[in-house]
């Protein structure tokens, strides 16, 4: 089981498979996905409206969302059995960080938050169709090949973001030009199949008999994978708005 989501990564299952009389289920699973997003919600809601009553806030706003969730997404990773109580405390610090930053992005290009979130949805709920019907499979050569996509696009923000503290970008990726749109477009597409890596994960886990808690830790890791694709939908359709 192979998985470019750092949070669901090789064998997490079967490590904590072993003697389980209590399993985790598909049903739990996605039962606890709604909850942690019904979450994220809630705090979204209010940094939205904070950050429209006054913008000048949704820096904090983002800052600390971004910086708690990263703390609680790395404690997670390591302790699995803490997800019960960490995976929704990072869906609420994910909330107050998205509401924030859809807010000064929907300030700018009026209505694109409603548009990245019909696309997300869509493209969540087309990908489980197609999963479910076994219209796409996740192979050993798909999952290699969406590991390396994915780990390029990583390091490619990572040194996005050092260059940066040198006021230094990187040319023409993340503009609006034809390379940047292009670039955003491949992103959104590899965000997209790390869900079918996901839903594969959680499929075997099931199969494999992992623990109750675990249903808690598979909902994280799909979170992480829906707020990246989200995000990104949100940058390749600001990046469309600038070309008209």
């Amino acid at each position: 089981m192979r998985t470019s989501n750092p949070t669901l990564s090789d064998s997490t299952f079967s490590k904590v498979a072993a003697g389980v009389t209590n399993p985790m289920t598909l049903q739990g699973t996605v039962n606890k996905t709604a909850l942690l997003l019904m979450i994220l919600l809630v705090p979204a809601a209010y940094t939205w409206n904070a950050t429209m009553a006054n913008p000048a806030a949704s820096g904090m706003y983002i800052a600390v969302g971004a910086i708690v969730g990263l703390i609680l997404a790395v404690i997670t990773s390591f302790k699995m059995e803490w997800s019960p109580i960490t995976a929704p405390l990072y869906a609420a610090a994910e909330g107050v960080f998205l509401g924030a930053i859809s807010a000064r992005y929907n300030m700018v290009y009026e209505g694109i938050v409603l548009q990245a979130v019909m696309l997300t949805c869509g493209t969540l709920l087309g990908l489980l169709a197609a999963y479910s019907m076994r219209l796409i499979k996740a192979t050993e050569n798909f999952k290699l090949g969406i590991v390396a996509a994915t780990g390029g696009i990583m390091l490619v923000y990572l040194a996005t973001m050092v260059l940066r503290m040198f006021n230094i970008d990187i040319p023409y990726i993340h503009g609006s030009g034809t390379v940047g749109i292009g670039f955003s477009v491949v992103v959104v597409i590899i965000a997209a199949l790390n869900l079918v890596m996901d839903f594969d994960f959680i499929e075997n886990g099931c199969a494999q008999g992992a623990p109750k808690y675990m249903e808690w830790y598979a909902s994280f890791g799909l979170l992480v994978t829906l707020v990246w694709l989200y995000l990104e939908m949100l940058r390749l359709l600001a990046k469309l708005a600038d070309r008209k």
